[in-house]
């Protein structure tokens, strides 16, 4: 197994888990909450048939990574991100940020800009800015940010059972474009998560991206699911769309939160069209 090392808790190293695969210019596949590089499984082999070397890792916390106590905040966890792009010395990447990762597509943009980076996709990412306030009154009200705490913290697997329901559209889409088999195994990766990280990044969905999005100078993919129950495509796809100068918004018709799966194929296309596409605009 392929591991780097971000830091130390204690006597104990933070290693991430990740695997390299392919050549030919670099994709960078990073994952949602909450679960683990694994949910990449109908990209990764369309993206290497294409030509493409695809680089995919667990976020701390998550799939085969270590569990530490800290560290799931999005500074932290766009660091983990540089580290790997160093590490690997990758140039010219392309970033995929779906969910939560999107966020550590923003954050590392914002910081380190696109040195190392050609093109980023933000695929029904938490961006730009979730909160609900008195200056960002078209977020979502912080309550339900606590009422997902307290469900994480009162019984963590059962609320997990419900939110991939909702993660998936489960009660329209299962027998047609899910089984109750993916749903299982996303139960199962979720649940072997670590509970405090699962916690925390919660919290960290509340992070203001909005002057990281203002720094992004690389051509941008914005792909979004109009049926996304977890981060509705108005809230967040739209609003990454207009804070991202020459980005492009592609919209899935019927698309849940979990598009990539629910939707590979029209997903894939419209990935390897961005990808494909030296005059993107």
């Amino acid at each position: 197994m392929n591991y780097f090392t971000v830091g130390k808790e204690n006597s104990c190293d933070i290693n991430l888990y990740y695997e390299d695969h392919g050549t030919g210019q670099p994709v960078v596949l990073i994952h949602g909450w909450p679960l683990s590089s694994a949910s990449w499984e109908k990209q990764v082999p369309v993206l290497l048939n294409a030509g493409y070397r695809v680089i995919t890792y667990d976020r701390r916390g998550f799939g085969r990574s270590s569990k530490p106590s800290t560290g799931y905040d999005y500074f932290t966890l766009s660091e983990d991100l540089h580290k790997l792009l160093s590490r690997l010395d990758l140039r010219d990447a392309i970033l995929v940020g779906f969910s939560m990762g999107g966020g550590e597509v923003a954050r590392y943009l914002g910081v380190h800009g696109g040195e190392r980076v050609e093109k980023a996709v933000f695929m029904a990412a938490v961006t730009p800015y979730l909160l609900k306030t008195a200056e960002n009154p078209a977020g979502v009200d912080g309550t339900v940010f606590e009422g997902i705490k307290r469900g994480v913290e009162t019984d963590r697997p059962a609320f997990l059972s419900e939110f991939l329901q909702d993660f998936y559209n489960f009660d329209q889409l299962n027998g047609k474009k899910v089984s109750e088999e993916v749903l299982r195994l996303s139960w199962n990766i979720a649940a072997a998560a670590s509970p405090k990280g699962t916690l925390d990044c919660v919290q960290a969905w509340l992070t203001d991206f909005r002057e990281d999005l203002k720094r992004v100078e690389i051509p941008t993919l914005v792909l979004h699911g109009d049926a996304d129950r977890i981060l509705p495509l108005g809230v967040t796809g739209k609003r990454t769309h207009d804070a991202i100068q020459g980005s492009r918004l592609e919209v899935v018709n019927g698309g849940p939160h979990g598009l990539n799966w629910t939707h590979a194929e029209e997903v894939n296309r419209l990935l390897l069209e961005f990808l494909r596409k030296e005059d993107f605009v």
